[in-house]
């Protein structure tokens, strides 16, 4: 089974972002600092040449699986409960006020 390998420009563009920012996405995931929604991630690609210096070729579903890290689902926001109001003050062991003289 073939999968389809996508230039860098291709994958870019199906990403919707610059060629020269997923190269930088590439540095950062080999570096382990690649962070998309505030977690790390790692893309997995190919890349030919006797030492690794040759073109980089990336599947489909891994531009797939990169592009539904990359969604926004909307969370709905916490309840939060009034402050509770208190006439004491823990810790402060002395009457409160003007001291009288």
């Amino acid at each position: 089974m073939s999968e389809e390998l996508l230039s860098t420009r291709e994958a870019a563009q199906r990403l919707g972002i610059a060629t020269t920012s997923l190269y930088d996405w590439l540095a950062q995931s080999n570096a382990g600092s690649l962070l998309i929604g505030g977690r790390p991630v790692t893309i997995d690609y190919l890349q030919s040449g006797p030492r690794g210096q040759g073109r980089i070729k990336i599947e489909a579903r891994e531009i797939e699986r990169i592009k539904d890290l990359m969604r926004v689902r909307p969370q709905p926001a916490l309840q939060r409960k009034p402050p509770v109001k208190t006439d004491n003050f823990p810790g402060i062991t002395v009457k409160l006020g003007r001291p009288t003289i």
